[in-house]
């Protein structure tokens, strides 16, 4: 009788444990679908169009809220927010693609005029200092040496004055850059947050995003581990 009233508890006992580990699943899996849905998102830098700041090859985490209206007041005191700022880095849907993310950094905003002059940026008729941006081409192209209008616009641009609604953004590898120089400015509902934090890097081959067959994957496993940029890991992006 002691043996089936034990046997009997036995089962009961391996059922509520069975119970609280499959509730703490299903919490942590809402917990993290909630927090990747609406505060954070993965994001990987497929291109160089932002080295050297940004690297082919980082993983980041983009804040969702950093930008984001607060709906109640409590939330503002909770998670702060802050306004968009000229040297912001953002990440945004592309404008011709809006399946696509990008990644560039926010140089004028509405009512800013920009020109570009042998590529220094001008902002309100003001040279700006950008000790982030590199340049790769000591070439400059001008009116007398260009014969194609995305050569021009490369090293020399405006004046454009930023319209209401819109920002103007630039990759900080300047001369390798898709950016508002080619396809115009930015609407600010499109900015998706801001990166926060590299928590993953490896040296990825520039055309690593274009590679999707099983070997493929199979030899970027490999190369997370060999190949892994540890000094970069859970930076922090500025």
């Amino acid at each position: 009788m002691n043996k089936q009233k034990k046997s009997k508890q036995d089962k009961k006992e391996k059922k509520s444990t069975f119970r609280d580990y499959f509730e703490l699943i299903v919490e942590t899996a809402l917990f993290v679908f909630f927090v990747m849905t609406f505060v954070v998102q993965a994001f990987q830098i497929p291109t160089g169009s932002m080295e050297d700041t940004l690297l082919v090859g980082d993983f980041l985490l983009v804040n969702k809220f950093a930008y984001a209206e607060p709906l109640f007041p409590v939330e503002d005191f909770i998670l702060p927010n802050k306004e968009l700022e000229r040297g912001d880095i953002v990440v945004f849907k592309y404008p011709k693609q809006l399946s696509k993310d990008f990644v560039k950094r926010l140089i004028a905003t509405e009512g800013d005029e920009i020109r570009i002059e042998n590529k220094q940026v001008l902002i309100n008729g003001n040279p700006i200092s950008e000790d982030y941006k590199i340049h790769n081409d000591a070439q400059v192209y001008n009116e007398n040496n260009s014969y194609h209008y995305d050569d021009y616009i490369r090293d020399n641009f405006g004046p454009f004055t930023v319209p209401p609604g819109q920002c103007f953004v630039l990759g900080d590898n300047r001369d390798n850059s898709l950016d508002s120089r080619y396809w115009g400015t930015l609407p600010l509902n499109y900015i998706k947050g801001k990166p926060w934090i590299i928590y993953f890097s490896y040296k990825a081959e520039r055309d690593a995003y274009l590679k999707n067959g099983i070997k493929d994957r199979l030899k970027r496993m490999v190369k997370f581990i060999t190949l892994a940029r540890w000094g970069r890991m859970f930076k922090i992006i500025h």
